[in-house]
């Protein structure tokens, strides 16, 4: 980004906090032209009616000077609000080393601050800022402010005498930004900002400093924003005492994520199915059993005793019933409706699993409605919340899994809402058959075979692979163990997890990629399945239910 935009004010910046003249006219002149030009301002598509300084934040830098962290409020002409972290950095003399390490963009503009001139910069960009994080987080320092306080607290995962790093800005743009420390932390600074703590720096500090869970990047430490008790702006942020601007973590070598991982188990797979043969190597049991294991120990360590509210397990309430139940049905009705209006675009073999599906609507209705007063004497806690193959790091022996954020479509309330543990075990069972279909319905080796027979053989890996990870994983806990009464609740317990991640996934296949409908539309069958075994066994045969039609799966042979 090439500089164009200048500002001039009297203010000097190290007393620019207190100039509320000074943000308005920075809002309304170099800050919006910057932001819509970063990545992870998430409103360039919105119809923005304009930009505020809600609050701004003062942190004192290593050599005197100061950064501001701005609270940066975006309005529209449709919808609220939204807020993002966004620090500022004056770099006084533009001819000195100091403006070497910020690239183009990063810089935001020409400013003269009193009778100094410089550039504007995103502190991320700045030493000096990157150094001030880190001594305040390995200090456990607390900074005033005008509205509230910073807070920065180490976790166990930062080791005494790392209060000095060499520092650097990663440089892949996303939704937030990311800084190492040493190679050795990582510190990742939150640009949309909530009106409560991060539930990734909640389960991670857990994790780390209660658990001693050693699978994940251990937990370095956290900056938030206390904000005072008096709302006197109406700021939507300020009506929570704690908001989340950044977590540190150990880095973690590894040579890929599981997906990537699986992928490349899958090849030697792959290369077999056109001579049909049928092989996997016994290496490919073991990792799937170490990531079962490696799951439970996660589930178990959330499950610790405490007496944080926020950890503590819950039972089934008709509260979390309800609400799943209401969530659950609003997504159906979406996905038939989306599943009709698209029904002519499908593949044969789609439009056949579509119809099965829509068929069972009575069935799932019922299966539903025995969700919302079966007994049930499990637990729930708090779960990992978006678990698949991509969350997971392949270090060299283990697995390092990583991403606490939640469901990225929920809000921050409900990403914090316990569930059964079962919700991650669907999570990542849906993974592996997404793995295994994309990889035999979209390659060149398989072109030219049967598609009905390029689903059994899927269906014949992923079965296996399935049921290699569910053993291992229950094999953790023991039975009895109080998040799970017995085998016939987690079977259920499961079914509704792995029937309402496939019915979600079913949408965004519809929307952006048909060619893969078929493979949300397989395992929401699959569930149908073990839905009408659950029905049989239990001798609630509802005469005005029709049973699964999987005759129609079948195609006419010659």
């Amino acid at each position: 980004m090439v500089i164009t935009q200048s500002l001039t004010t009297a203010t000097s910046w190290s007393t620019a906090a207190s100039d509320p003249k000074l943000w308005a006219m920075l809002t309304q002149t170099l800050l919006p032209l910057y932001v819509n030009t970063c990545r992870w301002f998430a409103g360039k598509a919105r119809q923005q009616t304009g930009f505020s300084a809600r609050t701004v934040h003062t942190l004192p830098l290593p050599d005197g000077n100061v950064a501001y962290l701005l609270i940066l409020e975006a309005s529209y002409a449709d919808g609220v609000p939204e807020n993002y972290l966004l620090p500022l950095s004056f770099i006084a003399d533009q001819t000195g080393d100091a403006l070497t390490d910020v690239p183009d963009k990063g810089r935001i503009g020409e400013v003269t601050f009193g009778r100094k001139s410089g550039i504007l910069v995103d502190a991320i960009y700045d030493g000096r800022f990157r150094q001030a994080l880190l001594t305040a987080i390995y200090h456990n320092q607390i900074v005033s402010q005008t509205d509230g306080q910073l807070t920065f607290h180490r976790g166990q995962g930062l080791e005494e005498g790392d209060q000095e790093l060499v520092s650097r800005v990663l440089p892949v743009d996303s939704s937030n930004s990311a800084m190492t420390f040493g190679d050795k932390y990582f510190l990742k600074l939150y640009r949309k900002l909530f009106q409560e703590t991060n539930p990734e720096v909640d389960m991670v500090a857990f994790l780390t400093d209660e658990s001693h869970f050693a699978n994940i990047p251990a937990f370095g430490g956290s900056v938030v924003w206390q904000a005072a008790d008096t709302n006197p702006s109406g700021s939507p942020l300020r009506d929570h005492a704690d908001v989340t601007l950044g977590m540190m973590q150990r880095m973690v070598p590894n040579d890929k994520d599981s997906w990537m991982q699986t992928g490349d188990y899958l090849n030697d797979f792959l290369y077999g199915v056109p001579q049909r043969m049928f092989a996997i190597r016994e290496d490919v049991f073991d990792k799937v059993e170490l990531l079962g294991r490696r799951t439970g120990e996660l589930h178990c360590a959330l499950y610790k005793p405490t007496a944080d509210a926020a950890f503590a397990p819950e039972p089934f309430t008709d509260d979390y019933r309800q609400f799943l139940i209401k969530r659950f049905e609003d997504l159906l009705e979406r996905r038939y409706a989306l599943l009709i209006d698209n029904y002519t675009k499908l593949d044969a073999q789609a439009q056949r699993l579509a119809w099965v599906f829509m068929e069972a609507k009575e069935m799932i209705d019922t299966f539903i409605a025995d969700f919302r007063t079966r007994p049930l004497d499990s637990l729930r806690i708090r779960i990992h919340g978006d678990y698949h193959l991509g969350q997971v790091l392949a270090t060299e022996n283990d697995f390092v899994i990583i991403d606490f954020e939640g469901e990225p479509e929920s809000s921050i309330t409900d990403r914090k809402i316990k569930h059964s543990p079962l919700k991650d075990v669907a999570g990542m069972i849906r993974s592996y058959h997404y793995a295994v279909s994309a990889k035999l319905f979209n390659s060149a080796e398989t072109d030219t075979l049967d598609p009905d027979h390029l689903q059994r053989v899927s269906d014949r890996w992923f079965y296996l692979i399935r049921d290699t990870f569910l053993d291992a994983y229950l094999d953790v806990f023991g039975a009895p163990h109080p998040l799970f009464k017995n085998n016939t609740e987690i079977n259920f317990l499961l079914l509704i997890y792995l029937l309402e991640k496939a019915v979600y996934e079913l949408g965004y296949e519809i929307s952006y990629r048909p060619s893969w409908v078929k493979i949300p539309l397989k395992g929401i069958i699959d569930v149908v399945r073990e839905i009408e075994k659950i029905r049989l066994s239990d001798g609630n045969v509802e005469s005005g239910v029709p049973m699964l039609q999987t005759g129609l799966l079948q195609t006419q042979r010659p």
